[in-house]
Order: structure tokens, then sequence, then C-alpha cells
């Protein structure tokens, strides 16, 4: 969290009802920008995210992530005095996320539109599994059940057999989205004087990264296949195994790289224009053959001298590295973020800011803020905010 006023949301309040990965990813990308978020957790417990793992020092590794730069209080929402506390830090609030299930919260009286016909300045952001209606608005929507519902998983992996992409890609993604979502709230907040609500469900997130196999399903009735390291469409563009066992994947998508692949990888610019491989759909038709001479000439050399070939060239590459090598990765940058049993090194913010560089704030302890947070946003009258 930014304690510059410079900051893009600096003076933002945001309230979340989170856990997981989805709204809190979300919470502490508004942190990261400068505003002030205050995390509601269960009492008792708190975030179940708290409890995933021990690997970042002893604490999770997904909570520590996501939850840099917040505050958090615990609160019994069901208890009447609690209600009122967040019911107080509610109409001094900017923002309020949450991603229980749906309809959860109305039976209190917390249900988005209630609460901003309540607080008309409030912008309202819900995040679920499938959306508040449909046949499966109350089916559980982890990440893993969302890659397989919507069809990411039969994209994704070999022929052999579908994969699960290896990081909690639906929660990422829709956690971005709704993050941009907010921001385009405020936004219009700032030009009307009104907040709105947005919702966004992971199943109709996953469904539009999804458009272009669907496409080709809907138009062409044509399957989306799974290539491994490898493209569908595109030919070369995958993985091939140096001397030493390394993979490196190249991509060669227009007619001047495939020339200069030709004459300085594989030694033989006639191939260029040689009738089986003179633009790609050839290359496609005729992809056993030209793996062969590939897979041939990366055997000779060890990836390091194959990458500085590929660099000389000017021929897209990278290296298949593992989570060590992304650890020592030149290109790597890191911030730390101090949490309840020490400091741990993240990956530094994605996003760069002209007005300097942005300071992550402490990932908090279960009900760290508790006490001033309640004294903070004590119920002046209880006829005012009681529901």
């Amino acid at each position: 969290m930014s304690g510059s006023n410079s900051a893009p949301l600096s003076g933002t309040l945001v309230v979340t009802l989170e856990q997981a990965v989805a709204a809190p990813f979300c919470s502490s990308r508004l942190a990261d920008a400068g505003a002030r978020v205050i995390k509601v957790e269960r009492k008792g417990a708190g975030d179940f995210a708290r409890a995933y793992d021990t690997a970042a020092n002893g604490e999770s590794a997904y909570f520590t992530w996501l939850n840099r730069g917040k505050e958090s209080v615990a609160l019994d929402i069901k208890a009447e005095e609690d209600r009122a506390i967040l019911l107080r830090m509610l109409e001094n609030a900017d923002v309020f996320i949450q991603n229980l299930l749906p309809g959860a919260l109305a039976k209190l009286g917390l249900d988005s539109a209630t609460l901003r016909e309540r607080f008309p300045r409030l912008v309202t952001c819900d995040i679920t599994g499938y959306g508040e209606d449909g046949p499966m608005r109350n089916a559980k929507a982890y990440d893993l059940l969302v890659q397989c519902e919507s069809g990411l998983a039969s994209v994704t992996g070999t022929p052999d057999a579908p994969g699960r992409v290896g990081v909690s890609v639906c929660d990422i993604a829709t956690g971005m989205t709704a993050h941009a979502a907010i921001c385009e709230a405020l936004i219009g907040r700032a030009r009307t004087g009104k907040g709105s609500g947005v919702s966004v469900a992971m199943f109709d997130v996953m469904a539009d990264w999804m458009a272009v196999p669907l496409l080709y399903h809907d138009y062409l009735g044509k399957p989306t296949p799974r290539v491994g390291l490898n493209h569908a469409v595109i030919c070369p563009y995958g993985a091939y195994a140096c001397r030493d066992g390394q993979l490196v994947v190249i991509a060669v998508q227009h007619q001047g790289e495939w020339m200069r692949f030709c004459e300085n990888i594989l030694g033989d610019p006639a191939l260029a224009t040689d009738p089986r491989f003179h633009d790609n759909s050839a290359r496609l038709g005729n992809k056993p053959e030209l793996e062969t001479l590939i897979r041939a000439v990366f055997a000779s050399h060890d990836r390091a001298e194959m990458l500085k070939l590929l660099d000389a060239a000017g021929i897209a590459f990278a290296a298949v590295n593992d989570v060590a090598a992304l650890s020592g990765h030149p290109q790597l940058d890191r911030s730390t973020i101090a949490t309840p049993s020490g400091e741990i090194d993240v990956p530094a913010p994605p996003i760069r800011r002209s007005t300097g560089e942005t300071t992550l704030g402490p990932c908090p302890a279960l009900d760290a803020d508790g006490e001033a947070i309640r004294a903070e946003f004590a119920a002046r009258s209880q006829d005012r905010i009681r529901p």
C-alpha cells in the first residue's frame, strides 16, 4: 500500500467481506494503488485461506500474497453490535466487495442493492462462481472446478489428457476483472456523484477467455486440440529438446522470421521456399517432416548455445524454466511484505507508475486492527444505523 497522497486511490476506503483468492486479489490491487482496505473476517478462523498452507515463513503463501496492505477486523455480522460496526464502516466507504454465497447477505439487509439505496455513493462489487441467477447459482466454484466446467481444461494439457493450468487462473482472472470494473465504477461516480453495482462471476470471466475456442466450435465445427507446449495453428511454434535435455520454445510467425530461421538455425536457406514449407499452411500440412529437421538441429546444441543462436537470428524464443529458474531469473523484481511471522519476498507489483515505486503494506494477523477499527467506527446512534 502506498502511503503517498499521489497514489491513484489515496483517500479511497474499501470494505471487504472476502475469502479465498478472487476477491482478495481484487482488493489487494486496490490497496497497492493506495486505497485503505479493511478486511472483515470471521471471528475465530478468519479467511479460510489463512490455513491453506504454511509455506511463507509459517504463513499461508496464498494469504500473504493476496492480503498485503490491508487492515483486519474480526466481526460476527449476524450479531447486531458487530453488524452496526460494519454498517458504520460502509456509511463512510467508497467501495464494498463481497464474495459470499449468492443471497447470503440479503437476510441481514447487507445485499448490494439495499446498501446502495442506503448509501447512494457506495460502489458495490459482488463476486460469485456462476452468477446470481441460473441453474448453477449455488454450485461450489473452486478454481479447478471452473477450469473444467468452462471448458478451459479441455484445451489445456497434452493430446493424451486434459490438464489444469498450474495456478489459480480462474480466481486471478476474476479478481482482475473485478478490479477493472470497480475502477470504472469509481470513474463513473466521479462524473455522476452516484455509486453503482458491479457483479463478476468466475464462469462468465472464463467463458469470455474461451471465446476463440468457442468461435471455432460454433462457426467451424472444429475442436481446439490439446497440444501441450505447441501451437495448434502456427508452425513452427513449440518446444524442442536441446542436447542437454533442456527445452526451448520457438515462435516463427511471419515469412521474415521463417527465412532467418532456415538460414541461421536450420542452416539451409532453400527450405524457406521449399513447397513443403514455404508458408504456414504448408508447414502445418507437412509438420512431421519439419519437426524432424528442427529436432535434429536442436539436439546438436546445448540450450545456452541455442538461445544465443536464436537471439542473434532475431527468432522469438523462451527457455522452458521451472520455478527454481524463475526464483533466480534476472528479469524478476521483488518486493518485501511484513507478515506476523517475519518478512517475505514476493514478485513486485506489475504496474509501474511514473509517480514512484509502490510500497507494499504488511499482511495483517487476524483482527490485528480490530480494536482501532471498532473505536474509529463506533456507532454514533443505534437508531441511525440499525437495519
